[in-house]
């Protein structure tokens, strides 16, 4: 790769790596291919994300022959949104690109994005066909947290978008300047509203390993982005709880006229079982409050979104 002639940086890849270390000279190989013949100044953001194999290394060997690689090394595994947040904080590019490192965001698209972007396009987003790689079960939960997503928090977002887009300087400034205990970086995106085009694409398979994200992480990911972005939840348990208790209030209101009429009040299960739905209903109001006071005691902390332990390439050492 050639090395950084120009003073102002045209484009930075960032790509946040975990336990990928089969797939690190592969990629590298796949850019440089797909970056050369744009012609432009560049730099590749290799953020390992508290990898327990040979990823570091890679990186390492990667940044130590090529000015254009520069390697980050986060002193864990503060999860994909923060490693993406680091490589992201680290970037002089005018025009930024993120994607994932397992091959299935193909670098071969970065051409049509960096076209888009020389067009005046400020948010270039993907949109991901992957029927053919992905099992129906992962597709049909991802596009209703997609659908709940957008009803809840009024961010439009469409099925199939991802962290593989570009956007520009100005973009990125804004989105450094976010405090968002639950990183949601593809809704943050959305949210500052700059118009974007989106470039559709076919995601192919993993070059090797396994998908990092569990079962119980997609929805710790989907709760916390939601929670992110709205606080509609709290508002739709004001009004169950209002609706119950006025349900309730017209069975007290019954129980009293058989009382009066001197009728006896039969159904000693049914009450109890009415009692138990009423606490069944006011403990998951608890629990939507105490989702959101965790969320403000985590943000009082104040705590920094990721730890870097080590910089490498030619124009960076340790920290």
């Amino acid at each position: 790769m050639n090395g950084l002639s120009n003073k102002e940086l045209y484009l930075s890849i960032v790509i946040p790596l975990f336990n990928e270390e089969n797939n690190v000279s592969a990629l590298m190989n796949e850019l440089e291919a797909n970056i050369q013949p744009l012609r432009v100044s560049f730099e590749i953001i290799l953020v390992d994300d508290g990898s327990t194999d040979g990823t570091w290394a890679k990186i390492k060997r990667f940044s130590e022959v090529n000015l254009n690689v520069k390697g980050i090394r986060l002193a864990r595994n503060f999860g994909h949104q923060h490693a993406l947040l680091a490589g992201l904080s680290h970037a002089r590019g005018q025009a930024i690109i993120s994607m994932d490192g397992d091959l299935q965001h193909p670098p071969s698209l970065i051409g049509h994005l960096v076209e888009q972007h020389q067009r005046g396009n400020l948010v270039v987003n993907t949109c991901r066909n992957d029927k053919e790689v992905t099992s129906f079960f992962k597709r049909k939960t991802s596009s209703s947290f997609y659908r709940i997503f957008t009803t809840l928090t009024d961010v439009h977002m469409e099925a199939g978008l991802s962290d593989f887009r570009l956007v520009d300087r100005v973009v990125l400034n804004y989105l450094l300047e976010m405090k968002d205990v639950d990183l949601f970086l593809r809704g943050a995106v959305e949210w500052l509203g700059f118009p974007s085009v989106t470039v559709p694409y076919d995601a192919r398979k993993r070059l090797s390993g396994v998908s990092k994200y569990s079962l119980s992480r997609m929805i710790k990911f989907a709760r916390g982005s939601i929670i992110s972005f709205t606080t509609k939840p709290l508002v739709i348990g004001v009004w169950v709880g209002i609706v119950v208790s006025i349900l309730a209030f017209f069975e007290i209101i019954y129980t009293l006229m058989q009382v009066l009429l001197g009728n006896t009040v039969p159904g000693w299960a049914s009450i109890v079982g009415i009692m138990s739905f009423l606490f069944s209903i006011l403990f998951i109001l608890l629990g939507i409050i105490g989702v959101y006071l965790a969320r403000i005691h985590r943000a009082l902390q104040n705590r920094p979104s990721f730890a870097v332990m080590e910089i490498t390439g030619k124009r960076e050492g340790k920290v």
